[in-house]
């Protein structure tokens, strides 16, 4: 709607908000050592009393109560600073003195006290911030003030006795509120600059020094609309020996970097979000101890002082928050108070009127994996002192080569190529120790084929005698080593998996060994430790039994004997266990590693041989190995975990009352499948050694210096950003995925630097103008610079932005766009279509049925548009990646053609032509998994019309074998897999409609399946899902009865077979079914479709099998399929509806306490019938895919 507007001629005065607040006291610190004791002082200005408090340090982080110089009645002294202003080689104090318009020299004594103050006058200018610095290069100190009152800075220069020449004063603007002012040579002419915080004008004002000390007009570089420059500071921030500048911006919290150029000009400011609370004062050091600089900055609200860590580009990343309980931080300043060569920071907290101290700290944090080569497939790491030089060696096991390989260790930190040893047939397990006594450490190996162990006597220089063998129990999986007989030499005791014993071997002096001894387990004994859990200096085993979910504690005589076997609950498969005392009650506790309960149990011992229960914490993803260590010398025990799935491993500091921290990850290289501890570079930190089963090496992590000043780290979007829009590339170069963000709100784009733990950095922000309006993002070379650039299509300007990438990460805007009418760009992708090594872009306007190709030039321009005009039975979908490629293709069911088409995905959203394959009469379903276990994805089609399955096995490159079919029930409809039976090979279950029944089909893990076993269901049957509900580690089936308008459940035995039938009422006509935690309560929730009533039915599962009445909630008209996911990143499981007569999918996003909102509604194509969910383009966030049934799409 327009409104008209009377012309007339209107002026208007710019008036900045007053940042100054006059209630509290303390408004500034400063440091220095004034007694000349080697220790840190603190003076404190404190505003409201007139006077300057002194607080000399102890060295440790502590002060003295204070001693108090009066400054004058009414002198309300905003700002201190130090330097020696009489050549003495004693600190002084100058002081800023708002009230009486003065600046104050104190001048300082050996002993750490003062004269009264001089005073200096500055008229009716405000002064509200000090700056000492030697201007013109004659040895003496001058003062630099920034002048509130009159929008000025002045200088005092010095005469290097303790007085000072009247002040030259330099305009900063009309209505510019300087507030802060620091020196530096931006221009490289060996003359200190100047460099001025304008609140009020939003600028950065530059002030270049001459020789004859004076200084140029200002030049302003801008900190963007509304940023209200608070404080500034200087430093080299890229490492390019030019000097940068780093500003808070209190208007739009947020810190703002300028680059130098070195000519005393910056680049285009590159903005970091520092989340809420408006910044005021900003430091500069280095925190970690990495030789780049970082920033911390204070601010109001609660977390309210940040640091930003500085990657030496001129980039920052790892925003990390603290808190100081106060709301309003206003000042900080930087030094080493406790003489351990960390920065610690000192506060000012207006609010509360008090000072505080953060002392800087060491916090874990590993660097990223140095790799070294083993045999083939390493499934196991020891470390041990193998050539007696004081270095930690390392020994892999080589499950595929039949060998052992020794690394030998420098004295660096890095290691020798590998000597290998031979070994019995397929070493799974190694651990060392001294077996005959001769102060030489020696090996042992599990070999799981040949049922042996190997011994490899150690001759002391790394090198080894070739093995001697003995006999075990079946398939030996996992060997450790003690003295079980109080012999003095030690035994050795071994996991037998299929056999469910372990082999006790007792050591003779010579280093051979008797014959074993077996003690019974529980089902599967996968991995074995050793330790005195009943505090009778008798060693005991615990062994993990990854077939029955348990532990089993068997208890030493001393005599090498061991009493029968004491069982407790773990998670889901254990597999790998270590000991230690995690509560420091000198009793010892055993960690689990829970494979597929991605998790570990921690069970805390009583030192009486039990054990409380199990406390069960999350991992990556397939928890394949733990170690136990103190990683962050807290004297307190930390866990390791290797991830097997996702390629990392999980640090869980300790609390040390038996308690953890929550996971922190770091990569891996594929596959890790063991994991070990030691110092390899003896620097007194824990480092880490995993062998990376299919990469065929050992990666060695060390442990690095994070910097901290407490344990929270935050990161979050502006507020009012109401992202629009997301892309994803590796825009620094680092080989890590970073993001871009169209910020529709807050008219910008940001950009997130990935890290290599899968987290974030703080986002960088780049103005696309004012009332853009950023609606759409995609990414592009247009400048043929091999660097990647941004494009940004713009609904509030209607057009097209540019922005070049430099490679680090930063961009800066190039040109705009417009198309010549006025149509919104909606959306829009590049690639490159004429092969000239430069992208092109194709955008799709709102209200025109067209695309534009936009074609770049050089320059990154484009040529004029060329318009394309756009175009015209599917059943069921699914997901996987079927080549190989991880990227996510799709399967679709097509009714009436009896085929299934496969579309492979490119990776960024959209995908190739599809490949056809026969099925049997009118598929009704697809589902997709590994049956014949040759890691390739397969499919399998319920045939509706001749009741069969078709399975499809792949060839892991995009194609399939034809079909072979297996006999159902009457006219199936759905089809799941799963393993029903725990033997580790898929199974098929299927709802047949006519028959009102499910069938079992068991797999024999070759692509093949036994005769189906029926199952009654409520009358037909049309969906079919599985999960554990009762919590019991076997899988249960729910099924959806569109003419009985319930769902069954069928409760699981884990052999294969199933209970009868409970029954749950859902809404009329339930066509679909799904299963998800909708109310974060860790048991299983189901989600049912009711196309008669256009609703959803949510029944809470209580984790026992049984279901809370359902909840009803309204979608669009006739639903036939649900799904669930997670579309709005809050960590809380949505649901999405796919609703046939109206040609639209429903989205309702989850509450995390198992309600939903209101549905919202997006178009599909005509009668969509089916809906898959997953990441389509590889941006992290769910995409949906949708099979609409009338149009053939």
């Amino acid at each position: 709607m327009w409104l008209a507007v009377p012309n007339c001629e209107l002026q208007f005065k710019p008036i900045a908000p007053n940042p100054i607040e006059y209630q509290y006291d303390p408004r500034s610190v400063a440091i220095g050592d004034f007694n000349n004791d080697n220790r840190l002082d603190i003076a404190v200005a404190n505003y409201a009393a007139d006077n300057i408090a002194i607080y000399f340090g102890h060295g440790n982080g502590t002060v003295e109560s204070s001693v108090k110089y009066f400054i004058g009645s009414g002198s309300a002294p905003y700002m201190v600073a130090v330097g020696d202003c009489n050549s003495d080689h004693q600190l002084d104090i100058i002081v800023a003195n708002f009230g009486t318009n003065s600046i104050g020299v104190l001048l300082g004594f050996q002993n750490g006290s003062f004269l009264s103050p001089t005073a200096l006058s500055t008229a009716s200018s405000r002064p509200i911030w000090i700056h000492v610095v030697d201007l013109n290069n004659d040895t003496a100190l001058d003062i630099v003030t920034a002048n509130y009152g009159t929008h000025s800075v002045s200088i005092f220069y010095g005469y290097g006795n303790g007085s000072f020449a009247k002040p030259s004063t330099y305009f900063t603007g009309y209505d510019s509120f300087p507030l802060t002012i620091v020196s530096g040579d931006f221009n490289n002419d060996k003359q200190m600059d100047l460099a001025i915080a304008n609140y009020g004008t939003n600028t950065v004002g530059l002030l270049l020094g001459n020789d004859n000390g004076i200084f140029t007009q200002q030049s302003t570089f801008s900190t963007g609309p509304n940023c209200h420059p608070y404080s500034l500071v200087v430093g080299d921030l890229n490492n390019d020996i030019m000097l940068d500048i780093a500003v808070t911006c209190h208007g739009n919290n947020s810190v703002g970097v300028l680059l130098g150029h070195g000519d005393g000009t910056f680049m285009s400011q590159t903005t970091y979000s520092i989340g809420t609370g408006s910044p005021y004062s900003i430091g500069i050091g280095d925190f970690n101890k990495d030789n780049q600089n970082d920033l911390v900055i204070t601010k109001n609200g609660t977390n309210n002082i940040v640091v930003l860590l500085g990657n030496g580009n001129g980039s920052f990343s790892n925003v990390i928050s603290y808190s100081t309980g106060s709301s309003s931080t206003i000042f900080v300043a930087i030094g080493d108070l406790n003489t351990d060569n960390r920065l610690d920071i000192i506060i000012i907290n207006n609010d509360t009127s008090s000072i505080g101290i953060l002392l800087g700290y060491d916090k874990v944090s590993f660097e990223e994996q140095t790799t070294y080569s083993t045999g083939s497939h390493p499934t196991s790491v020891a470390v041990g002192d193998f050539n007696n030089d004081t270095q930690l060696d390392i020994v892999v096991a080589n499950g595929y080569n039949n060998t052992v390989s020794v690394l030998l260790g420098c004295d660096n930190g890095s290691f020798a190529k590998q000597t290998t040893y031979s070994t019995g047939s397929h070493p799974t397990s190694v651990a060392v120790g001294d077996f005959n006594n001769d102060t030489r450490l020696d090996i042992v190996v599990a070999n799981l084929v040949d049922n042996t162990i190997s011994i490899l006597l150690g001759y002391g220089n790394g090198s080894f005698a070739e093995q001697t063998t003995y006999s075990t129990g079946s398939h030996p999986y996992s060997v450790a080593v003690g003295d079980f007989n109080n012999d003095t030499r030690l035994d050795i005791v071994v996991a037998n998996y299929y056999h469910n014993t372990v082999s006790v071997l007792l050591g003779c002096d010579n280093g051979s060994f008797a014959k074993q001894t077996t003690y019974s387990t529980g089902s599967h004994p996968i991995s074995v430790a050793v330790g005195d859990f009943n505090n009778d200096t008798r060693l005991d085993i615990v062994v993990a039994n990854f077939g029955d979910n348990t532990i089993s504690i068997l208890l030493g005589y001393g005599n090498g004997s061991f009493a029968k076997q004491m069982t407790y609950s773990t998670g889901s498969w254990p597999q790998c266990i270590a000991v230690g005392d995690f509560n420091n009650d000198t009793r010892l506790d055993i960690v689990v590693a829970n494979w597929n309960g991605n998790c570990v149990s921690v069970l805390l011992g009583y030192g009486n041989e039990s054990f409380a229960e199990q406390t069960v914490y999350s991992t990556g993803s397939r928890a394949q190995a733990v170690a136990v260590g103190d990683f962050n010398n807290d004297t307190r025990l930390d866990i390791i975990v290797a991830n097997l799935v996702d390629n990392t491993i999980s640090i869980l500091l300790g609390y040390g009352n038996g308690s953890f921290a929550e996971q922190t990850t770091y990569s891996t290289g594929s596959h890790p499948y063991s994991v070990a501890v030691g110092d390899f570079n003896n620097d007194t930190r824990l480092d880490i050694v995993v062998a990376n089963n299919d990469d065929n090496n050992v990666g060695v992590l060390f442990r690095c210096d994070r910097g901290a000043l407490a344990n929270e780290i935050t990161f979050a979007i502006g507020d009012g950003s109401r992202l629009q829009s997301m892309a994803v590339f590796d825009f620094n170069n680092d080989t890590l995925l970073d993001i871009v963000v169209a910020n529709y709100g807050t008219n910008n784009i940001a950009v997130l630097l990935g890290r290599r733990n899968g987290t974030f950095g703080n986002q960088m922000m780049f103005s696309t103008g004012f009332n853009s309006h950023p609606y759409s993002i995609a990414i592009g070379t247009f400048n043929k610079d091999d660097q990647v650039d941004l494009a940004v299509a713009n609904r509030g300007t209607k057009n097209i932005e540019l922005f070049l990438g430099n490679g680090n990460g930063a961009f800066e805007s190039q040109s705009t766009y417009v198309n010549g009418y006025d149509f919104v760009p909606l959306f829009f992708a590049t690639g490159d279509f004429n092969n000239d090594e430069c992208s092109e872009i194709v955008v799709a306007y709102d209200n025109i049925d067209n695309v534009d190709v936009l074609v770049a030039y050089d320059t990154g321009s484009f040529a004029k548009q060329t318009i394309y005009l756009t175009g015209s039975q599917p059943q069921s979908v699914a997901v996987g990646d079927f080549n190989n490629d991880t990227r996510l293709d799709i399967v679709v069911v097509h009714t009436d053609d009896n085929i299934v088409s496969v579309l492979l995905g490119y990776g960024n959203g959209s995908f190739a032509k599809q490949t056809t394959y026969s099925t049997g009469s009118l598929p009704q379903s697809v589902a997709v998994g590994d049956f014949n276990n040759d890691t390739r994805l397969d499919i399998i089609v319920v045939n509706g019309y001749d009741d069969t399955v078709s399975v499809l096995l792949g060839y892991g490159n995009g194609s399939f074998a034809e079909q072979t079919a297996h006999s159902t029930g009457s006219y199936p409809v759905s089809v799941v897999v799963g393993d029903f039976n725990n033997d580790t090979r898929l199974d098929i279950v299927v709802a047949n409609y006519y028959h009102n029944t499910v069938s079992l089909l068991l797999g024999y893990g070759n692509g093949s399946f036994a005769k189906q076993t029926t199952y009654s269901t409520g009358s037909r049957p049309t969906s079919v899902v599985v999960g554990d509900f009762n919590n019991d580690t076997r899988l249960d089936i729910v099924v959806a009865n569109y003419y009985h308008n319930t769902v069954s459940l069928l409760l699981g035995y884990g052999n294969g077979s199933f209970a009868k039938q409970t029954t749950y009422s859902t809404g009329s006509r339930p066509t679909s079914v799904a299963v998800g935690d909708f109310n974060n309560d860790t048991q299983l929730d189901i989600v049912v479709a009711n196309a008669n009533d256009n609703t959803i039915s949510v029944l809470l599962g209580h984790g026992n099998g049984s279901f809370a009445t359902q909840k009803i909630y309204s979608t669009g008209s006739w639903p036939q399929s649900v799904a669930v996911g997670d579309f709005n990143s809050d960590t809380r499981l949505d649901i999405v509806v796919a609703n046939a007569n109206d040609n639209t999918i429903s989205v309702l996003h989850g509450h995390r306490n198992g309600s939903f909102a209101i549905q919202k509604t997006y178009s599909t194509g005509s009668y969509p019938t089916f809906i898959a969910v997953g990441d389509f383009n590889n941006d992290i966030l769910w995409d949906i895919s949708v099979a609409n049934f009338n149009d053939d799409t």
